[in-house]
This record gives structure tokens, C-alpha cells and sequence, in this order.
């Protein structure tokens, strides 16, 4: 079985599938394959290019689905619903794909309302033909399961003042990640203190990201490198203090390369009592 599930920026959704007896899906495409943009250069007189790099484009999923209703009053509701659903004003939504037991997930907009096709053959009493077109700005597929791994095998554990879905345990100096996607996955931090100017390496690409500050006891420090969302934040209580100012301005936006990665936790002061969790998303270029 196949579905999908839109849930716009205000949180409303929509589920459709190949077994639904509401909205019955009938095709989806665009989830494999996607343009490449291949950048090069050439000198004068030269036979050939020089490769620069590849570049993907934006990926566009276009899904075509039947509503399915009893009443011609129940058709008009639901047609009002995926109006609202896939109304491109409300900007970014989530697409989250299964197929049987995989699941994937990816940000996109609607490129224009939901097509509702006229004709004999697209729509009768009861039913009607949608055809949706969603743009991914962001074209690389991800893993909905975020991975977290301590860097240290788990001896304790704290409860974060937010909700998070791992413990965290008291960290060492190094440990090995995995990265099973298809591109360097960016990384989400968390640090609780005691602990002073804490630094985390990653040895397999040289990258490392300092920050110059104290972490209390009763704080936690939490990095996001993920572009467009990137962010420095100490938490403390119920409260979040911005603190990308203390970022050391040498720092890199760490990610993990593909396959392992040795990362390692340093700090001027109290390292060894700091807890340290490093979590991600594995991406993939098609599905």
C-alpha cells in the first residue's frame, strides 16, 4: 500500500492512499529522480570542461487523486478541504511518503490551488478527480526516524525542559557516527553543562564548532546546523536565550560525510560531567 499525508504550515492535513474510501490516490511522481545542474568551466582553447560541481533543482512532486464521497453536499465539503489543505499561501508544508513499511518525509509548496478537471470522465456526482502540483526547495528526501547517539556509552541521564525523543547520557571524548544517507547530513547538539567554552570536532572532515561561554549546571545548550534553520540557543527552566553570538567565528556548520564520522568533545573546563547528545536525519536523493 501506498499513501501520502499533507500537513500544511497551520497544521491542517490531509491523508490519501491507495486503499482510501475518501481520497483515493492514484499516482505520485517525482519521487525518484529530479533535474542535475552540472557546473563547469572552460579555458580558452580548451577541449572539453573542467567539472566544478552538480547541483540538484528543486524537486517537483505532482500527485493525482480521486475524492470519493456518498452526497453531492459531502463531495462539496471535502473538495473545500483540499482547497484548504493545498492553499500555496500557506507556504512550506509537509509531504511524509510510506510505501509498505518505508516511510520518507520532505518539506514543499503548492505551486498553485488543486486542480478540480471538469468533464465526464473527471468527475461525476459523487467523486472527483484532483491533480496537485508541490514544489520541494529543499529536493533531498529524509528519513523521518532522527538518529541520536551519545558520545559516550550511556552511564546517567536528564530530562531536557523540552520534549525530546532520546536521553542523553554523560559524554567521553570521541565516538563514531554513522551516516547511512546519500549526502552529509547536518546535526543537532545538545550540550548540559557543567561545562566551559565546549568545542565538538569532527576528526573525518577537519570541522569544528566552538563555543565561547559557560554552560551551568542547569542549562543546556542546544546547535542546529541544518541550513535555514541553523541556530544557537541555551536553554534554561522554560526559558530559550539566543546565543549564536557566542559562536567562536571560525566555527563551521558541522555536518556528517557519508559513512562514518569520528567526532570528538572538548572543553577548557568540565567535559568529563558535561552531557552530550549529537542527533540527525539521514537524507537521500531519491526514494
Amino acid at each position: 500500500m501506498k499513501s501520502v499525508r499533507f500537513t500544511n504550515s497551520t497544521g491542517t492535513s490531509l491523508d490519501i492512499s491507495t486503499s482510501s474510501s475518501s481520497f483515493l490516490l492514484s499516482s505520485i511522481d517525482g519521487i525518484g529522480s529530479v533535474e542535475a545542474d552540472i557546473q563547469s568551466q572552460q579555458s580558452p582553447y580548451q577541449d572539453g570542461v573542467n567539472y566544478i560541481d552538480t547541483l540538484l533543482q528543486a524537486r517537483p512532486i505532482p500527485i493525482v487523486f480521486t475524492i470519493l464521497a456518498d452526497t453531492p453536499q459531502e463531495l462539496a465539503t471535502k473538495r473545500r478541504l483540499v482547497s484548504n489543505v493545498f492553499n500555496p499561501k500557506k507556504g512550506l508544508g509537509l509531504l511524509e511518503y510510506r510505501s509498505f513499511e518505508d516511510r520518507y518525509e520532505i518539506n514543499g509548496t503548492t505551486e498553485s490551488v488543486p486542480d478540480f478537471p471538469s468533464g465526464r470522465d473527471n468527475r461525476g456526482v459523487t467523486w472527483q478527480k484532483v491533480m496537485v502540483d508541490i514544489l520541494c526547495p529543499n529536493p533531498y528526501w529524509r528519513n523521518p526516524n532522527q538518529t541520536s547517539q551519545p558520545l559516550k556509552a550511556y552511564v546517567g541521564n536528564f530530562t531536557l525542559p523540552f520534549t525530546l525523543p532520546f536521553e542523553l547520557g554523560m559524554s567521553g571524548s570521541r565516538t563514531t557516527l554513522y551516516n547511512e544517507g546519500d549526502i552529509p547530513a547536518p546535526i543537532r547538539i545538545d550540550i548540559q553543562g557543567p561545562v566551559t567554552n565546549p568545542q565538538i570536532i569532527n576528526r573525518t572532515t577537519g570541522e569544528w564548532l566552538k563555543i565561547n561561554r559557560s554552560i551551568a549546571a542547569d542549562e543546556v545548550l542546544h546547535i542546529n546546523t541544518t541550513p535555514g534553520k541553523k541556530r544557537v540557543e541555551i536553554y534554561r527552566g522554560n526559558e530559550v536565550y539566543p546565543a549564536l553570538g557566542y559562536m567562536d567565528h571560525d566555527s563551521d556548520w558541522i555536518k556528517l560525510e557519508l559513512g562514518k564520522n569520528e567526532i570528538e568533545h572538548i572543553a577548557d573546563a568540565g567535559d568529563r560531567e558535561s552531557l552530550i547528545a549529537v542527533t540527525w536525519n539521514s537524507m537521500y536523493v531519491g526514494i
